[in-house]
């Protein structure tokens, strides 16, 4: 994030490889989507970095692709998500203060019309509020922060938390729910 009023977020263009980039390669969009600084075009999902710098006040939005977070976003589609309980690595994300906690990951069907996922990703988190991150069906994890080392912190716990419940999974053979 650079700015907040008026809206200036700061995004990687598309089409690079993410372990290399250099400052050159990030552009900097209005609340529109719209590039203002920068060359190249933004990321194909800036709607949806807009939409959680706005619903969820994030000053950072990290996403991956991971092996478990596609997997298990396949797997536990038809419930809509998945219950995340009982792990100590949950007192990391925000707010969480025990071990006991049950985080809820909400799986969205994925769509390539980015305004139309977008509005539903919007539905989804507003019928989740607490929810610290969401699997987009087939593609992979999003999380966000306050800051930087914030969302850096919670994917790195989710993604952990995603590899548990899938090697648990894959070790009892069951889907563990």
């Amino acid at each position: 994030m650079i700015n907040r009023d008026p809206l200036v977020l700061t995004i990687t263009a598309t089409g690079l490889d993410k372990g290399t980039l250099t400052p050159e390669q990030f552009v900097r969009v209005n609340a529109s989507g719209t590039v203002v600084e920068g060359s190249g075009r933004p990321s194909a999902e800036t709607a949806l970095h807009l939409l959680l710098a706005n619903v969820r006040r994030a000053d950072a939005v990290l996403h991956t692709h991971s092996v478990w977070s596609t997997v298990l976003s396949d797997l536990y589609a038809s419930d809509s998500g998945l219950w995340i309980e009982g792990y100590e690595m949950l007192k990391g994300l925000e707010g969480v203060t025990s071990h006991s906690h049950r985080e809820w990951l909400p799986i969205i069907e994925n769509d390539q019309d980015m305004a139309r996922l977008a509005g539903v990703v919007e539905t989804e988190l507003s019928r989740h509020p607490e929810a610290h991150a969401f699997l987009l069906r087939r593609h992979g994890l999003y999380t966000w922060g306050e800051s930087f080392e914030q969302a850096k912190r919670h994917l790195e716990i989710m993604e952990f938390l995603l590899d548990v419940v899938g090697k648990t999974r894959t070790l009892s053979g069951t889907v563990v729910r």
